[in-house]
């Protein structure tokens, strides 16, 4: 749960609270209400793990997928090239891991079919404008910026690509038999697909303008479901049961998604005798979306008796302490959160933010190298590289605090401010080094006008060895 200047769950989840959901800046697509991209490390994991096997089962590289979490209470999902994107409405609404996975599986058998890069609407619509605009919007989204992600994710082409994002009824059967396969083949059973769009057959009697999003772009038929079910139930693994762990994640990533979106809905569970980790979990949220510091926090440590080495509880704790000012408590549950958790980037990027809030150069300069550790792992985040940008001032290096200031701008897709800040840098860099050679680059991919583009390049080449 990271952002910029807060954690992204919070305020991704907190702008969108307004909406009937909360998240901090992100790209979505309904057609009733605003949508945001949420960030959260547990839930990403949660999902990756849900479609690894699926992918692999198609073939398919896990590494080349980017999926993306989109707050909006519409039940829909999407898939194209690169990218399947998931809505939390969607998460809610599923009964179970195994419906997930239904969904997932079927949205995996339109990315094997290649079948919204061959759509004629999709031509018709403009592909390449919609993969530009969800570019530039998922980038400033997974970089932690939701007004910039909202801002570039909204506009009109989107939108009306995303209307194009229809399949035809052909399509659909054959991710329906696709998703089927891999379930199987992933050891997993085709029920909950089945399940999934049989609970919704009344969708197919309802007007377009009433249909769920997801079953206007995915039309159903009954004939399809029957077929769908038929061959499902002949399938070896149709009756094998859910796997413990899996269910046991889906509960908890509702329960922290009902925290976060819905706390008033969460709250009223926290009176019941008997309730179990996930019940919790959206309390101790949902206390926290309601400014109530103190009774988050009490039931955060509670959770922590239970679960020590939980690195999303010390996270939770840590952007709790931060969030209400208290950003020296906050230094150890995020460092423990790091030191369970060394390869999640967000969780760096949390302590990074809070060390660099800390009235101590010793601790700046430590937020600092936590930041630039989370940029190697995840270079697109621009909420490291604004943080980056505040310390390295707050230090006095003029130089590279106009470097990251430039590499914040141009992972938003404000080429302007990029390549303005990037010559400032140029100027007050060392010459050759890396940062003053990424300036360049900068520069160089951000539309500068000729006498810019004259100066660089023979600036650059005279850099160059003989």
């Amino acid at each position: 749960m990271v952002t910029p200047t807060r954690n992204v769950l919070r305020s991704v989840l907190a702008t969108v609270l307004a909406l009937g959901l909360t998240v901090q800046g992100q790209p979505a697509f309904a057609q009733s209400e605003p949508l945001s991209l949420i960030r959260d490390t547990e839930i990403e994991d949660i999902l990756q793990a849900d479609a690894t096997p699926l992918y692999a089962a198609a073939g398919l590289n896990a590494k080349a997928i980017h999926i993306l979490l989109i707050g909006s209470k519409d039940l829909n999902a999407f898939a194209g090239p690169g990218t399947m994107a998931v809505y939390t409405g969607l998460i809610l609404e599923s009964k179970d891991a195994n419906q997930l996975q239904g969904v997932m599986a079927h949205e995996i058998g339109h990315l094997a079919g290649g079948h919204s890069a061959r759509s004629g609407d999709m031509t018709t619509a403009g592909l390449k404008p919609f993969l530009l605009t969800m570019g530039l919007g998922v980038l400033a989204a997974l970089a932690g910026n939701t007004e910039a992600g909202a801002v570039l994710a909204g506009n009109a082409s989107f939108f009306g690509t995303l209307g194009a994002l229809g399949y035809s009824r052909e399509q659909e059967s054959r991710a329906d038999q696709a998703g089927l396969t891999y379930l199987e083949s992933s050891g997993l059973s085709g029920r909950g697909l089945v399940d999934f769009f049989d609970n919704f057959r009344y969708q197919e009697v309802f007007e377009e303008a009433r249909r769920y999003p997801y079953f206007r772009s995915h039309p159903l038929s009954s004939d399809r479901i029957e077929a769908l079910k038929v061959r499902a139930e002949k399938l070896p693994h149709f009756e094998t049961p859910l796997d413990p762990k899996q269910e046991a994640a889906h509960r908890i990533m509702k329960a922290k998604l009902q925290g976060f979106i819905n706390p008033t809905l969460a709250i009223v569970k926290c009176t019941d005798k008997d309730q179990d980790f996930p019940t919790r979990y959206a309390c101790a949220i949902a206390q926290y979306q309601l400014k109530e510091p103190d009774k988050a926090l009490k039931l955060v440590d509670g959770l922590l008796i239970d679960q020590p080495n939980n690195p999303y509880l010390w996270e939770l704790k840590g952007q709790i302490l931060f969030e209400f000012g208290r950003a020296a408590e906050a230094e150890a549950p995020q460092r423990k959160s790091v030191t369970l958790k060394p390869d999640a980037p967000l969780l760096r990027v949390n302590l990074g933010q809070t060390l660099i809030a800390l009235p101590s150069n010793a601790k700046v300069d430590e937020g600092i190298a936590e930041l630039k550790k989370s940029l190697v792992q995840d270079e697109e985040n621009s909420a490291a590289w604004r943080l980056l940008a505040e310390a390295y001032d707050h230090r006095g290096l003029d130089g590279l605090a106009r470097y990251a200031t430039a590499e914040y701008n141009f992972q938003e897709g404000n080429k302007r401010q990029a390549l303005i800040f990037a010559m400032r840098a140029r100027d007050l860099l060392p010459k050759g080094s890396p940062e003053w050679r990424r300036s360049i680059d900068i520069v160089l991919a951000s539309n500068p006008d000729k006498g810019t583009l004259k100066d660089v390049t023979s600036d650059s080449r005279r850099d160059k060895p003989s």
